[in-house]
Parts: C-alpha cells; sequence; structure tokens
C-alpha cells in the first residue's frame, strides 16, 4: 500500500505547524535547563544529589523514544506528537509549581518520558514531509527548534532579573504554548498509510520490517558525537571562558547565546545548501567548520578569539543532527518501508541523549586530569576525523523513491 496524493496546500500547512512544534519545544527545554540552578535551590536540591536528577532526564527521554518506536507501529506519529507535546508542557509548569523534591522528581521523570516521545515523533514527521516535499526541508523545522530555544532562554533570563519565581514564570508561558500546541496538531499531515488491509496481519509485506542496528550504527555515531560536541558547549562553555581565557562573569554567559543564535542561521540557510550541494558535501563542510570551531576555542589567547570559535562552532554543528534523522528516514524507507523510517528515526533519537549524557562528564573529567584546553580537542577529533572521514558517506543516499520507481515528491503544487 502506498501513501495516496497529499494536496499541496495541505502539506505547507502541514509544515508551518510541524515548525511550530518544534519552536514551542525549543522554548519548553531552553526554560528549563536555564533555570535548573533556580530549581536545585527552590527545592533544596544538593549539589550531589544533582547530576543524578540532570541524568536521569536524557536517560527516560531514551526510554519514551524506545517506546515511540513500538507506539507509531499501530499509531500515526502525529498522534503521538498531538498527544505528548501538551504533556511536556505541563510538566515543566509542574516542575516549578509543586512542593516538595519527590514531587519535582515525578515531574522531570514525566517531562523526560514525554520529551523523548516528542522528540521521536517531531523528527518522524518532519523525515515524511521531507519526502513527500522531494527537496531539504528538515534544517529549518530544526531552525524554528533553535528559535524557540532563543525565546525560551530570553524569557528565562527576564524571570531571573525581575526575580520571579519558576510557577509565575512558567505560568504564562505554558498558558500560551498549551493551546498553540494543540491547535498547530490539528494540522499535522502523516505520509505514512496506516489503516491495514484484510488479510494483512500484524504488517503489510515489505512495511514495518525493523532495520538492523548495525546499518544504522554509523550515524548513531554521528549522532551521539554531534551531541557531545552540543553539550560541550551547552554546558562548559561559560566556565572555560571565565576560568581559562579570563573573562568577566558577565562575558562568559555570551557564547552560548552566540552558539545560538549561529545555530539558527546556519540551519535558516543549510537546506539550500543542501538542495545545491548534496547533504553528504554539507555534512562534512559542517564538520570541518565545527572542528575549526574547537581549535579556535582550544587555542585561544583570550575570551574574544573563544566566542569566535563558538561562533564557528554553531555554524558548523547546527546542520549534522537534522541530516542524520534525514539520511536514516530515508535509507530506511528506500529498504524496507514507511514504518520502518519512524522506527529508525526513534532509535536514532537515542543516540541524542547519549551523545548528551556522555558529553559533560567527558570533558569535566579530561578538564580535571589534563586541561580544559586539550579536553576541547577531543570532541573536535570526533567530529572530524569519524563524522568527516568515515561516516559522511552515510549521507548520501539518493532521494527516496516511490511507487513508480521515479523521484519526485508525492504531492501535487508543493510550494
Amino acid at each position: 500500500m502506498t501513501a495516496p496524493l497529499v494536496p499541496g496546500a495541505q502539506l505547507r500547512h502541514g509544515r508551518v505547524s510541524l515548525a511550530l512544534s518544534f519552536f514551542v519545544q525549543g522554548a519548553v527545554f531552553a526554560l528549563l535547563v536555564t533555570r535548573i540552578p533556580a530549581i536545585q535551590d527552590r527545592y533544596g536540591i544538593s549539589d550531589g544529589l544533582l547530576p543524578a536528577f540532570l541524568a536521569a532526564v536524557p536517560v527516560l527521554a531514551g526510554v519514551g523514544s524506545v517506546a515511540t518506536e513500538q507506539v507509531v507501529k499501530r499509531v500515526r506519529p502525529s498522534r503521538v506528537l498531538r498527544c505528548v507535546q501538551p504533556v511536556v508542557c505541563l510538566a515543566l509548569l509542574a516542575v516549578g509549581a509543586v512542593g516538595s523534591m519527590a514531587q519535582v522528581a515525578v515531574a522531570l521523570a514525566v517531562f523526560g518520558l514525554a520529551v523523548g516521545a516528542l522528540d521521536a515523533s517531531m523528527n518522524m514527521l518532519g523525515v515524511s514531509l521531507q519526502r513527500a516535499y522531494g527537496r531539504s526541508i528538515m534544517l529549518g523545522f530544526h531552525a524554528a527548534y533553535s528559535l524557540g530555544g532563543i525565546v525560551g532562554a530570553s524569557l528565562a533570563w527576564a524571570g531571573a532579573h525581575w526575580e520571579l519565581s519558576l510557577g509565575r514564570l512558567y505560568g504564562p508561558v505554558v498558558a500560551v504554548l498549551v493551546p498553540l500546541a494543540l491547535v498547530v496538531g490539528r494540522w499535522f499531515v502523516d505520509q505514512r498509510p496506516v489503516d491495514r488491509e484484510p488479510g494483512d496481519g500484524p504488517r503489510a509485506e515489505g512495511r514495518g520490517t525493523p532495520v538492523a542496528m548495525r546499518l544504522l550504527l554509523p550515524l548513531c555515531l554521528v549522532m551521539a558525537f554531534a551531541y557531545i560536541g552540543d553539550s560541550t558547549v551547552s554546558n562548559w562553555s561559560a566556565k572555560y571562558l571565565q576560568d581559562v581565557l579570563g573573562s568577566s562573569e558577565q562575558l562568559a554567559t555570551v557564547p552560548y547565546n552566540v552558539y545560538m543564535v549561529t545555530t539558527l542561521l546556519g540551519r535558516a540557510v543549510g537546506d539550500l545548501g543542501v538542495r545545491r550541494f548534496g547533504a553528504a558535501a554539507v555534512v562534512r563542510c559542517g564538520a570541518v567548520v565545527a572542528a575549526g570551531g574547537f581549535a579556535v576555542v582550544a587555542a585561544a589567547p583570550g575570551a574574544w578569539v573563544g566566542m569566535a570559535g563558538f561562533t564557528l562552532l554553531g555554524l558548523g554543528l547546527c546542520v549534522i543532527v537534522p541530516q542524520t534523522f534525514a539520511a536514516a528516514g530515508r535509507y530506511a524507507y528506500e529498504n524496507h518501508g514507511p514504518e520502518a523510517s519512524d522506527m529508525a528515526v526513534a532509535r536514532l533519537n537515542i543516540f541524542n541523549y547519549v551523545g548528551f549524557l556522555i558529553g559533560s562528564p567527558l570533558v569535566g573529567a579530561l578538564g580535571d586530569a589534563w586541561s580544559y584546553r586539550g579536553a576541547m580537542l577531543v570532541p573536535m577529533a570526533l567530529v572530524l576525523v569519524l563524522v568527516t572521514l568515515v561516516y559522511a558517506r552515510s549521507f548520501g543516499a539518493p532521494q527516496a523513491r516511490y511507487g513508480d520507481g521515479h523521484e519526485r515528491p508525492r504531492t501535487a503544487d508543493v510550494g
């Protein structure tokens, strides 16, 4: 059974609604991670216990992604996304409004599980829509996520500046985001057929056959390496600028903001690069630029040169993750069908959290045992050598082919 043709206007609506969903998720996640010190103070979480709280979120997100792989065998990814996005928003509100450490632990657990399902289903829909369009649009969705992150971080800064409680900060934001998520969820577009024909049994022939992990492993490693680099910036940029490069406390807050802005800019134009030069070339270029950024950071004589390095990091790393999802979905679709594409995205999404869990402790351990300048060279080597030289060819698969064997979008008049 092949997916039916979808009118171009409906696809355009689906594209806008999914971009708004990415934006909402970026804002919510930024509001959580940028207020971790305030959460720690409100609930009396000790410094020794805080790492366990922080590690639990990505671990449970991985569990949520694994569960989503099973759920989408029977339920459309759009329905999963429509259900879990309001849950993520309400879990954020609970983190700021509950009254005890045990309750905030439950709220964070719900947040983690729902985020895993959310990330997986969002990227499933993004891969599906890109396949329908027949050209690269995946980076645009992740650009919307970056924009949401900037907005969320800015709101968090305003809340801290005006000394708002977590409940007073999160409450109005969630009151806006939950209705927005419910409204845009009505316009999601699924390309995958879900209704089974009589006699198909649990799965139709040629559909839903999972991709062997050994075939996805190169892309899984690329995903992990990209998030090792990303978590290095998010967790260590301020400390590195202040302790190693001697910046002021205020200036030390700038690199991550610069990184997010350049990530947004890179993703905003990245789809044009993929269409013009191909995914493999864009990924190779991004990896080289990111590695150059780490090298500049490691060798920087002062704070301003260090910020230039973090700027390069944002421009380089921003293209890798969206193209990794697209490559996995394309390979699975071509060889195993649309359900397999969704399952491949869910499995790949787990390595997002693996990289996040590894990156920060790895850099911290190397910094303490060796030097923080030297520690910056490790993610540089992972990104440059393994992504550029070994695995970039995994991004060079041809366009997805459809039922008639021709490379074309399954739509009419897509703008």
